[in-house]
């Protein structure tokens, strides 16, 4: 196999060419460059690239154009819609009240025909340009099915030797301004979440939070992060990190069972790729960068031929919500980046 046959892109990293393809987490622990895709379902898949290109990393710069006012997105589908969504909601609410559970994360997934010229190439760059992220990710590679563009403002695990570094974001809103106090109360149920989870896998005493509640912007709108960071145990695995710590609890909610029953009883499909992890673990330079796998786009291809590119949204739900807030949130979300998808497409029909 060439280089051609497989590409993956990260923040001053190219990877090409195919060595192997596993769904074994034993994988990441063996020599190597792997791109990685994990669902929020847990199915892994790893890939080792054969060449791999490190460059200075450079943000986009300047003023992000705006996008039409009214973009028209009746093409796209939702896994729940309207009032399905607001019906999760109450759902929800009701889980809180009983004590069952403090957070869930409801999502919907979104989803769209494409024509047969439309590629994911060509969404990568507008993406990019009009909606650059921070763990942006492009991945084309055939032979694993995998085909991602990732825009997501959000650092999964982030490994540098035996240290990791976690940043989870809660909290969404159009200006730092809007945030209501049921945002920082969200972010600081998930960011405990996520303590409680390194702690399982680092050394005792060396597990802190190093921000809490800070703002980070993004075209359209403003999420809170916070950062914590630990140092691994002496002898400790990806699979012992992924079991301690995956599927991310920013997207998941608290108590992580609790929440994880709650969203396999409210959401009808599966998320895929989104809400999972995206991005890779270098073994020959000891590092490792994976995003929460939000503000992504994917290709399925069905039985029947037809290709449908898919894409996933939600929000953080707690005692506090509004059921139709909570709606237009997820809508915040998705219509920045449906839009630029739109242009894309209309290029290819």
């Amino acid at each position: 196999m060439g280089d051609d046959d497989g590409r993956a892109e990260f923040a001053g990293v190219t990877a090409t060419g195919v060595v192997e393809v596993r769904h074994d987490v034993a994988a990441l622990d063996e020599p190597g460059f792997w791109v990685v895709v994990d669902t929020f379902e847990g199915e892994l898949t790893v890939v080792r690239m054969r060449s791999v290109q490190r460059t200075e990393h450079a943000e986009v710069t300047g003023v992000v154009a705006p996008l039409v006012a009214d973009p028209d997105l009746s093409a796209w589908s939702s896994s729940l819609d309207r009032s399905a969504y607001e019906r999760g909601v109450r759902a929800i609410r009701d889980r809180v009240a009983a004590g069952d559970v403090y957070q869930v994360n409801l999502c919907r997934v979104l989803s769209r025909a494409v024509p047969a010229g439309f590629a994911m190439a060509e969404l990568d760059h507008p993406v990019r340009q009009g909606n650059p992220a921070p763990r942006h990710a492009y991945i084309d590679i055939p032979e694993a099915r995998l085909e991602v563009v990732c825009a997501s403002p959000e650092l999964y695990l982030q490994r540098s030797g035996d240290r990791v570094r976690s940043a989870p974001i809660k909290g969404t809103a159009p200006t730092v301004h809007e945030m209501l106090p049921k945002d920082r109360t969200e972010n600081v149920m998930i960011t405990d979440l996520v303590r409680n989870d390194l702690s399982a896998v680092c050394r005792p005493g060396t597990v802190a939070v190093d921000a809490l509640l800070a703002p980070q912007h993004n075209p359209g709108l403003v999420h809170l992060e916070s950062t914590v960071s630990g140092v691994l145990q002496e002898g400790v695995r990806w699979a012992d990190i992924l079991g301690a710590t995956f599927p991310p609890g920013s997207v998941s909610g608290a108590p992580k069972s609790s929440a994880l029953r709650a969203i396999r009883d409210l959401e009808p499909v599966e998320r895929g790729p989104y809400c999972g992890a995206i991005g890779y673990v270098d073994n020959d330079t000891g590092t490792a960068t994976l995003a929460v796998g939000i503000r992504t786009f994917w290709l399925e291809h069905d039985r029947g031929g037809t290709r449908w590119l898919r894409y996933g949204t939600g929000a953080g739900i707690t005692w506090g919500s509004d059921p139709e807030g909570e709606w237009w949130e997820t809508a915040l979300k998705a219509r920045r980046l449906l839009a630029l998808a739109e242009t894309v497409i209309a290029r290819s029909e």
